[in-house]
C-alpha cells in the first residue's frame, strides 16, 4: 500500500515537473504605437521569448454615412515543436480573417 501511495506521489510530481511553464520572464525588446486620432493607429511589439505582433487600422468609409476602423496586421510565436508560426489576419466588414499554412481553409 504504501509503495502505491508513493508511486502516486511520484507519478504527480513528475507530471508537474513536466508540464510547460510559461515564460514569466519574458522581456519587452520593442514597442511602437501611433494613434492617429480617430483616423487609425498602429503598433508593433516584440518580446524576448519569439512573440512578435504588428497592426495597422485605419477609418474606411463604406458609402452613406456608414464608416468603421479597418485592421490589417500578423502574430508570431514559438511553438512548442520549437517552430514559428505565423498569422497574418484582416478584420473588416467582412470579419475576422485570418490566414496561416498551418490553419484549416473554408
Amino acid at each position: 500500500m504504501k509503495s502505491s501511495i508513493a508511486f502516486v506521489a511520484l507519478f504527480a510530481f513528475a507530471v508537474v515537473q513536466s508540464s510547460p511553464v510559461p515564460d514569466k520572464n519574458a522581456e519587452t525588446l520593442r514597442y511602437d504605437n501611433a494613434h492617429n486620432g480617430i483616423d487609425g493607429y498602429s503598433y508593433a511589439v516584440e518580446t524576448s521569448n519569439g512573440i512578435k505582433q504588428e497592426e495597422q487600422a485605419e477609418l474606411r468609409s463604406f458609402g452613406d454615412e456608414n464608416a468603421a476602423i479597418v485592421v490589417r496586421g500578423s502574430y508570431s510565436f514559438v511553438a512548442d515543436d520549437g517552430q514559428v508560426y505565423v498569422v497574418n489576419y484582416v478584420a473588416d466588414e467582412n470579419g475576422f480573417q485570418p490566414e496561416a499554412p498551418h490553419l484549416p481553409r473554408a
